[in-house]
């Protein structure tokens, strides 16, 4: 039987990218991808799906006879503290709609993208290992520590295969920030790019865990690759990329772009980013299921003003094509 997969989330900045990795590997007519609303230049089968609406999953899920969920939606950490009970509630059922739906049509295999927020101060800030104590502070933080322990449920009381990696922070080019705290380091390269100033909402010497957007995509893809005896982990796998702060992440864009002018206006989001991990321990990835960065913050930082700049170029001569 053919593989059919279901995206949910897929206008997101994890989602969009790899709803088109999952097109090319099993290709575009067994991917369904799925949000809230249709992007104009989406190419493929997309379907409208609320993930607050079970019923809606299911018939969609009967529609295509699906047999992979990756389930992406959710509110973020920076964007979940503005509003946090709305944030708990959305989180927790998208992803108990997910789980059911597919303990009910026996779907073989589901993804559930966790993150470093799930530590908080009881967890070492260097080399935080897997199994580190969890105890989050923020509402997001808290709704993938909880997504994680009833993924390890269903799997444990129904068989149901879920698999997770907790996701450091996802730098790509492909999209805008989605509303976290590690997306200045998104958002920093566009500034860059576009010759602007930035205003950094951390402290210089912030180091947290990040992650280039072609290695998150690979190891999630390996993860659900992965042979079921393999996985010894239920709950969620740390994956290492890089570690950097502000002040890093700065030097290495000045090395293209002297001038770049970087300030610091620390805000409600430093207090969430100091109760995070500076790195992270990744031992049961690399030996479970083979797992290996292979960016670095130099090459991270190439590839992204590389991109960047041919973006912006191509949007300035869409603009005065659209002049004419």
């Amino acid at each position: 039987m053919d593989t059919k997969v279901l995206v949910i989330g897929a206008n997101g900045q994890l989602g969009s990218v790899l709803t088109k990795e999952l097109q090319k590997k099993y290709t575009i007519e067994n991917v369904i991808a799925s949000d809230l609303e249709q992007r104009e230049s989406y190419k493929g089968i997309f379907e409208v799906i609320d993930a607050t609406n079970q019923q809606r999953i299911q018939e969609v899920v009967e529609r295509y006879k699906i047999t992979q969920i990756y389930h992406l939606a959710a509110i973020l950490s920076a964007k979940g503290e503005e509003n946090p009970l709305a944030t708990w509630d959305i989180n927790m059922k998208t992803l108990f709609n997910v789980l059911e739906v597919s303990r009910k049509n026996q779907i073989e295999k589901v993804f559930f993208p966790s993150s470093i927020a799930v530590f908080g101060e009881g967890a070492p800030l260097i080399n935080t290992p897997n199994d580190a104590y969890l105890n989050p502070a923020t509402v997001y933080g808290m709704s993938k520590a909880s997504g994680e322990n009833w993924a390890q449920y269903y799997f444990l009381k129904y068989g149901l295969d879920v698999r997770s990696i907790r996701y450091p922070g996802v730098i790509g080019y492909q999209s805008l920030p989605g509303g976290g705290t590690t997306d200045y380091a998104v958002d920093i390269y566009h500034k860059a790019v576009k010759e602007e100033g930035f205003s950094c909402f951390l402290k210089e010497d912030a180091t947290l865990p990040m992650i280039f957007m072609e290695d998150a995509i690979r190891a999630t893809l390996e993860l659900m690759d992965a042979p079921k005896e393999n996985i010894t982990v239920r709950t969620s796998y740390n994956i290492a990329g890089v570690s950097f702060s502000p002040e890093e992440i700065t030097a290495e864009i000045r090395k293209l772009y002297p001038d770049f002018k970087v300030t610091y206006e620390p805000d409600f989001r430093q207090e969430i980013a100091a109760r995070w991990p500076k790195s992270i321990e990744d031992t049961a990835a690399r030996k479970d299921w083979g797992w290996q960065a292979n960016y670095d913050l130099k090459s991270i930082t190439e590839i992204m003003i590389q991109k960047l700049q041919q973006k912006y170029k191509q949007d300035s001569r869409n603009k005065e094509i659209l002049m004419f």
